[in-house]
């Protein structure tokens, strides 16, 4: 088990690992990593606090996977830029005679630079303990776009022979199997599209290089039943879509209580002479209408109501909540969630930092806001309320 915590040191944001023991910095391992900066892999360097040894990673600028495609589907291009990023870093480990199975693949510490995607990954010297790859094959599985069915039966392939053959699979048979993820065009011929008599009549006219279409034939194809998809793979696409239909019904019958500050009943069904079905009342509980938080400017002025569950904050237009156009701020800077009716602030390794009252707060690092703190994100402030 790993012992993570995020720190910010030198006007860096780190990710730093106790080891359990004392290493020994004069071998290998310790000493390519130390001296060498390997393409793809995280920038390491190992320092002694209070007797302990930790090993520190830059993160600056980066984004760990599981944060940024927790609410998002992973796309086939996607999952063939990871693949090649993993044959890159295989290369690059062999060039300095490293193992790749010490690279740790956890969603949480695979990191992306979102300013031009490219992965990095955390190494840590002479590792013996769970590298976590089944945990990333489980990641794919539940945020893969099921809309595609090549990328599905492709990461099921993945995940089926991960699941049988271990890490030994991520030597050369991932590769293969993830060709049949790349487009391929096919050559464009002309061809003759015909009626279903005369078909051979035509064809014998016709030149060896133009291929000739039978309509029922391809009738024929089309309307062969859809292969029956993987047991396994359906049943976790059945579930995701059971837990989204949950979701959407929970939400609305929150919003249904949010807007009217009722819950309803139904009493006693009661006849009478003209029956119009079951009668409702509604019942007024104490407590059930809400004060929603607010973000307020400095000079007091309401900026936004924080009625949604969650809101990201940032500068990239399109994948946060709320756009700060500020050069202070971070693509992805931080995030204010609602648990059971409270608010928290969580910074998501921003470059200018987080702030509640002044103080700074460590890369993902998640505190309870009170009525009347100040917000500040990089150089913008707000008021919570």
């Amino acid at each position: 088990m790993l012992n993570v915590e995020y720190v910010r040191s030198l006007n860096c944001n780190y990710e730093r690992i106790l080891l359990d023991k004392m290493p020994e910095e004069q071998k290998y391992q310790y000493s390519i990593l130390g001296r060498c900066q390997i393409s793809g892999l995280l920038s390491c360097s190992l320092r002694y606090i209070d007797g302990r040894a930790y090993l520190y990673y830059d993160i600056s600028s980066r984004q760990n996977i599981a944060l940024l495609y927790g609410n998002r589907c992973i796309t086939r291009e996607w999952v063939r830029d990871f693949l090649w990023s993993l044959r890159h870093i295989r290369q690059e480990l062999g060039r300095f005679l490293l193992s790749v199975d010490n690279i740790i693949w956890y969603p949480e510490q695979i990191f992306q630079e979102l300013e031009n995607h490219v992965f990095s990954f955390l190494y840590i010297p002479y590792y013996e303990g769970e590298s976590g790859f089944m945990k990333l094959m489980e990641f794919w599985v539940e945020h893969i776009d099921y809309n595609d069915e090549v990328l599905v039966d492709c990461v099921y392939r993945m995940y089926e022979r991960v699941e049988r053959n271990g890490e030994v699979y991520l030597q050369t048979q991932i590769f293969e199997d993830a060709e049949c993820l790349e487009i391929t065009k096919l050559p464009e011929l002309a061809y003759t599209v015909v009626e279903e008599s005369g078909v051979e009549e035509i064809r014998e006219n016709l030149p060896p290089a133009v291929p000739v279409v039978d309509i029922k034939k391809e009738n024929q194809i089309q309307e062969k039943p859809p292969k029956s998809g993987k047991k396994r793979i359906r049943g976790i696409l059945e579930g995701k879509r059971s837990r989204n239909q949950k979701l959407r019904e929970d939400y609305r019958q929150f919003m249904q209580q949010e807007m009217t500050g009722y819950d309803y009943k139904v009493t006693e069904e009661t006849h009478y002479e003209s029956t119009y079905g079951q009668t409702v009342f509604f019942e007024d509980k104490a407590g059930t209408t809400k004060q929603s938080h607010r973000l307020l400017t400095p000079e007091g002025q309401l900026f936004l109501s924080l009625e949604q569950p969650s809101l990201s904050i940032g500068k990239r237009k399109g994948e946060v909540d709320l756009v700060l156009q500020d050069s202070s701020v971070s693509r992805l800077h931080a995030r204010i969630t609602n648990e059971e009716g409270s608010a928290y602030l969580e910074d998501l390794n921003s470059t200018n930092g987080t702030f509640q009252n002044g103080q700074r707060m460590h890369p993902y690092e998640k505190k309870k806001l009170e009525e009347g703190d100040e917000i500040k994100f990089g150089k913008v402030v707000f008021i919570f309320r």
